[in-house]
């Protein structure tokens, strides 16, 4: 953006959009259009207070970075893990983050004052994915990561369902006598297309088991092979699920295995098409050709938070991830 965009900003409110995960906080700016500002990223705090000041400091550094004034920050959207009143803005179980209980959106707002909104970062993801992929009517997004989780947008909003775990298909069970699930149950999708399901079953040691798991198995390991068919089978279930729940247009998939690329998105379109050979009426949803995938650093989810940010509270209010 140049200088004189930044100067139109005057009196004009900015949307602040972050993403706070287990390791980093990936943060935006943007105009009320839909414009990104300036994008920062910077390490994740341990803890209450931890957290709160490095939501607090990164949105000061987008300002300084981006050439506006704290004073024109109009709003802050936090995408966070955990579950996620959105009403009141407390976050509770953020394992990964060292939160119990937390009233985020109103110590944060106490320091910046800012409006702030908290939601499920997965459903804001799910937002930012929609706007950013021009998707108009209704779709999923499918985050394959350490664990797998999803969000469901239609017309623009996010949609919660009655207890705000609509698209959470991660602990969907696929296999009652498959490998133990974190949740309990035997055989969740979690357990076949989660990164950190695999990298325990792979039980090798190593940065990126997951890609290590396909290079192996392009090798002849034949253990590798297996997994890297529950990756592909788990997926493609997540896909089915998704779709033949809520019957969206488009899954969108993100999260850190899309680093693996052509390789991934492949094989869970081989494994649809598989799927679907015996079963005309599954041929007939065309479910490879519903599936994209989302550039490797996509912003989706800091963005999304800024789009969070910027609405108005619905009585739904808790969402879990």
């Amino acid at each position: 953006m140049t200088r004189d965009t930044l100067a139109d900003l005057t009196g004009r409110p900015v949307r602040v959009g972050l993403d706070v995960g287990g390791t980093k906080i990936d943060a935006v700016a943007a105009t009320p259009d839909g414009e990104i500002i300036v994008r920062r990223r910077r390490p994740t705090g341990w803890g209450d207070d931890a957290v709160v000041s490095g939501i607090v400091e990164v949105v000061r550094e987008l300002a300084a970075e981006g050439g506006f004034a704290s004073s024109e920050v109009g709003s802050v959207g936090v995408g966070i893990p955990g579950v996620v009143d959105s009403g009141t803005g407390r976050v509770l179980h953020a394992v990964n983050l060292g939160v119990e209980s937390l009233d985020l959106a109103d110590r944060v707002a106490a320091l910046l004052m800012v409006p702030v909104r908290v939601e499920n970062d997965v459903k804001a993801a799910a937002l930012g994915a929609a706007v950013l992929r021009g998707v108009s009517g209704s779709m999923a997004y499918l985050n394959l990561g350490t664990g797998v989780a999803a969000g469901i947008v239609i017309d623009g909003e996010i949609w919660r369902g009655a207890r705000g775990t609509a698209g959470e298909v991660g602990h969907l069970s696929v296999d009652p006598n498959g490998r133990l699930c974190g949740c309990g149950q035997r055989g969740c999708i979690e357990t076949f297309c989660g990164g950190g399901a695999l990298a325990r079953a792979w039980n090798r040691p190593g940065p990126l088991p997951v890609r290590e798991i396909l290079d192996a198995a392009e090798s002849g390991d034949e253990r590798a092979s297996g997994l890297r068919a529950d990756l592909f089978h788990g997926g493609a279930s997540a896909v089915r699920a998704l779709v033949l729940s809520a019957d969206v247009e488009r899954v969108i998939i993100g999260g850190g295995l899309t680093a693996l690329g052509d390789r991934l998105s492949d094989g869970i379109r081989a494994s649809l098409s598989a799927g679907a050979a015996a079963s005309p009426f599954m041929r007939s949803l065309h479910l490879d050709e519903r599936i994209e995938m989302l550039p490797v650093g996509s912003p989706a989810a800091a963005f999304g938070a800024a789009m969070v940010g910027a609405t108005t509270p619905s009585k739904e209010t808790v969402s879990h991830g």
